[in-house]
């Protein structure tokens, strides 16, 4: 399939109440509303096509963007690869759920995340923490060094509260990705939780969220999940 076959196809699947649930989350136009279960066959037809999806991330349409990150090949990406894409990511959809995806299954992701992480920049946060997360839900312990983690840990602890308004999601999530997903720190990750406390996120145009990360770690833990590992990042 050829970059104007895959985008007729994903017109084809837009559906107008998914793009207004999308627009609700902060997309904006072009899109084309297609719920992200139905790219697979899409996918199934491409395969895992590098140059295809800079063509389809270069187009700024939501859907095409989304697209471009199943179908990414993240080892062939450069730290300024991801840079590129980090820019073009315009809200958090993108940030978290695509270009961190993609990072998490490239080689040089903890470094490019560690970049993101210090950057300042509310997205870059995100996604530099949403990176971590989805490498410590998929990689084995053993690939990670114990006192980074802690380290991060307190960073976290400390930065949380006065963090923008997305890493703090983002930050709050990884205390509990932290806590489920990496055992040696699990008891530290529970302590962080409760050093943190609540953590209020502002959402622009919806009510504020109240994040309480140990009061879902513990549910975690009743459900017997600790030591979670996903088989796969990407879908």
């Amino acid at each position: 399939m050829d970059f104007e076959m895959v985008m007729q196809e994903l017109e084809d699947l837009g559906k107008e109440r998914t793009k207004k649930i999308y627009q609700s989350n902060g997309a904006h136009e072009p899109l084309f509303g297609v719920a992200t279960g139905q790219m697979k066959p899409i996918f199934r037809k491409t395969k895992i096509n590098q140059a295809l999806a800079e063509q389809l991330y270069a187009t700024g349409n939501y859907d095409a963007m989304y697209f471009a990150g199943i179908i990414a090949d993240p080892k062939a990406m450069t730290a300024a690869d991801f840079e590129r894409w980090i820019d073009g990511a315009y809200f958090y959809m993108l940030s978290d759920f695509v270009v961190a995806v993609t990072l998490a299954e490239a080689d040089i992701a903890q470094e490019v995340a560690d970049k993101w992480i210090s950057s300042g920049d509310e997205l870059r946060m995100s996604a530099g923490w949403s990176c971590y997360c989805w490498l410590l839900g998929n990689r084995p312990d053993a690939e990670f060094s114990e006192s980074k983690i802690a380290d991060m840990l307190d960073l976290v602890e400390n930065t949380i509260h006065d963090a923008p308004e997305r890493a703090k999601y983002a930050m709050n999530n990884f205390i509990y990705t932290v806590g489920v997903s990496y055992v040696p720190l699990h008891d530290k990750a529970f302590e962080t939780a409760k050093a943190v406390g609540p953590v209020e996120v502002d959402l622009a145009k919806k009510k504020s969220k109240v994040l309480v990360a140990s009061e879902r770690l513990q549910k975690a833990i009743d459900k017997g999940e600790l030591g979670f590992k996903r088989k796969h990042v990407r879908c």
